[in-house]
């Protein structure tokens, strides 16, 4: 059995558009699992919905990953490392 290309546009029914959502969401947060295992990646992924509710996934603690990249970036500006 094949399926057909979905048209990509919005769903002007509220209720098919929130069910759409959350099978799309469920779907997503699932790969983002399976790819930060399978390939070791770090991830973090955040998704609001049309109400403004937050849905979100980390491989690891959001603050801890951003801040080791903060310091990764930081650490070639050559002012910062002057002053050390």
């Amino acid at each position: 059995m094949v399926r057909g290309k979905t048209e990509m546009k919005r769903i002007e029914n509220a209720t098919s558009r929130q069910v759409t959502f959350s099978k799309r969401r469920s779907g997503i947060l699932k790969k983002a699992f399976e790819l930060s295992v399978l390939c070791d990646a770090q991830l973090a992924l955040i998704i609001f919905s049309s109400t403004g509710k937050l849905y979100q996934f980390s491989s690891s603690s959001f603050v801890r990953l951003k801040s080791e990249k903060l310091r990764e970036q930081i650490a070639f500006f050559p002012a910062y490392n002057e002053n050390r």
